[in-house]
């Protein structure tokens, strides 16, 4: 998995009818686009996480 500043973090519900939940990466904490990465939440919420197999990366565009 590799993002850069700016890209999105898409976390897929894993139960029916849960949706999924976006963050904008503001910071990325490991080496070369890595793991881990700080976040915000639309809802504000910010943290750092380490995706797992149900998250993508949706690189920005490059405008």
């Amino acid at each position: 998995m590799h993002a850069d500043v700016g890209d999105k973090l898409v976390q897929h519900g894993r139960v029916v009818g849960q949706h999924d939940k976006v963050a904008e990466i503001t910071e990325v904490i490991g080496t070369e686009g890595t793991p881990p990465y700080r976040v915000r939440f639309t809802d504000g919420h910010e943290a750092v996480c380490s995706p797992g197999p149900d998250s993508e990366i949706r690189h920005k565009d490059p405008q």
